[in-house]
């Protein structure tokens, strides 16, 4: 069992920048690689970035590479997601997950179908 509780969303403008924070409790932190995700209504859940269990590897979606970075603290049992140059696309509703599948390579973590756990959502919204 995990718990996680994603934070940091809000409104911001055009290319501005937003700090995501997702908390974990229950299970042991650094068994987790973790994700980020985002969906919008009536979209399929979309991959936003990934990080293995001890932080040595990172992955990103084409659309957000260059912008956005994932980074995690153990000690402190927390996932980040610094989100730089946001734009509207980026509006959508974002979910911190927590895979405990053994593989990490960019075929299981770029996918939603290996994630275990997931967090309530925040929202990110992005004005013109």
């Amino acid at each position: 069992q995990v718990q996680l509780v994603e934070s940091g969303g809000g409104l911001v403008q055009a290319g501005g920048s937003l700090r995501l924070s997702c908390a974990a409790s229950g299970r042991t932190f650094g068994t987790y690689a973790m994700g980020w995700f985002r969906q919008a209504p009536g979209k399929e859940r979309e991959f936003v970035a990934a990080i293995s269990r001890n932080g040595g590897s990172t992955y990103y979606a084409d659309s957000v590479k260059g912008r956005f970075t994932i980074s995690r603290d153990i000690a402190k049992a927390t996932v980040y997601l610094q989100m730089n140059s946001l734009k509207a696309e980026d509006t959508d509703v974002y979910y911190c997950a927590a895979s405990g599948i053994s593989g990490e390579a960019a075929l299981i973590l770029t996918s939603f179908r290996f994630y275990n756990y997931w967090g309530q959502g925040t929202q990110v919204t992005v004005s013109s």
